[in-house]
């Protein structure tokens, strides 16, 4: 079996043979091109800290010893800003042993600062699910910035599965570029991944980005377009291409490269060095094969940065490196592409807010 990223075809055999299974139907629009969405059941449980079940221990058993009220979610619940939430999720693995899965946050859920992510029974890292691992996915919800109003069925985070090890080298990722040309213009940044650069001079204007403001009202995550931004983000204007980011601020900002992921790669956006910074641009989401692809309708899209400041100010300045995407070859090609008639929400993106809002 070649290795490489499980593209959409073999997700559907893998449900059919329930290597991927749910007490409910999955739904079609849960799989996209190299991953598959993930949905809330109908519980949630209010804890008091966030953890990892660990060696030995399941999920179930942290709860009893961290839970402190379980929520309905049916009805439709509050998840209140600065809490941590764990809710079971609808679908179960019984992975083979050649195969692991790797989870992340979606790319609106990671532009409303809401931090989700996966754990298992036994696990000791978040967003990783070890080969053979035959158990129960959880969602583990700490809301940053604003509260959401959640129900069962909502997908909050994806996964995705991999057969051994398909990341790109660096000699790789440049030999793509010669044939496909991964950034739009100029020559790209390669160094264990393609490197991301922030733009605080765009092309017209002076609107650089957003910082989300810390007292807004309640998001209702079904609510699409629904929102007026300037209730819940402040706009960030720079004439001189730099940005002094708050401690603790939240923003949503966009890199200078124009990326281009082929039909026959995924990505995934990794932290840049620690040191380069007093910042961390979240890395929720995967770059889907499709992705800024001209055939798909993207010709080059930009990655949204969500960007959080640590204990001291920090200057920004346009060009900087803060990120990188990690490419992985795909174990075969996807009969979808991103943004190819999927309703993909974010092809030929630039500086872009989450669906959520007008």
């Amino acid at each position: 079996m070649p290795t490489g990223v499980l593209p959409d075809h073999t997700i559907s055999r893998m449900i059919a043979d329930g290597v991927i299974s749910s007490g409910t139907p999955i739904l079609s629009a849960q799989i996209q091109p190299a991953s598959l969405d993930l949905r809330l059941s109908g519980t949630a449980y209010r804890v008091r800290a966030s953890f990892l079940a660990g060696r030995g221990r399941t999920v179930k058993d942290r709860i009893a010893e961290f839970g402190m009220h379980e929520i309905d979610l049916r009805p439709g619940a509050v998840l209140e800003k600065g809490c941590v939430y764990l809710v079971p999720l609808g679908e179960r693995l019984a992975l083979p042993d050649g195969i692991a899965a790797v989870a992340n946050a979606k790319s609106s859920t990671g532009r409303l600062d809401l931090l989700t992510r996966t754990i298992t029974d036994g696990g000791t890292e978040f967003d990783r699910v070890a080969p053979g691992y035959n158990g129960p996915l959880y969602a583990e919800i700490c809301p940053r910035s604003f509260s959401v109003l959640v129900r069962p069925g909502m997908r909050l985070n994806q996964i995705r599965f991999k057969r051994g090890n398909a990341v790109l080298t660096d000699a790789e990722l440049a030999a793509l570029h010669a044939k496909s040309a991964l950034v739009a213009e100029g020559d790209p940044v390669i160094d264990q991944g393609l490197g991301f650069s922030v733009d605080l001079k765009p092309a017209s204007g002076t609107l650089v980005g957003y910082r989300a403001k810390p007292h807004a009202g309640l998001i209702d995550l079904d609510r699409i377009g629904g929102y007026d931004p300037a209730d819940f983000w402040e706009e960030l204007h720079s004439t001189d291409g730099r940005l002094i980011l708050d401690p603790g601020a939240f923003y949503i900002l966009v890199s200078r490269e124009a990326v281009h992921i082929p039909p026959d790669c995924a990505a995934e956006m990794a932290p840049y060095l620690a040191m380069v910074g007093e910042f961390r641009v979240h890395y929720a989401g995967f770059f889907d094969p499709g992705f800024g692809h001209a055939e798909a309708g993207g010709a080059g899209s930009r990655g949204v940065l969500e960007v959080r400041c640590h204990e001291a100010p920090f200057v920004l300045e346009h060009g900087q490196i803060v990120g990188r995407l990690v490419y992985e070859r795909m174990a075969a090609r996807p009969d979808r592409l991103y943004g190819a008639g999927i309703a993909s929400n974010y092809q030929g993106q630039g500086l872009k807010l989450a669906k959520h809002f007008r």
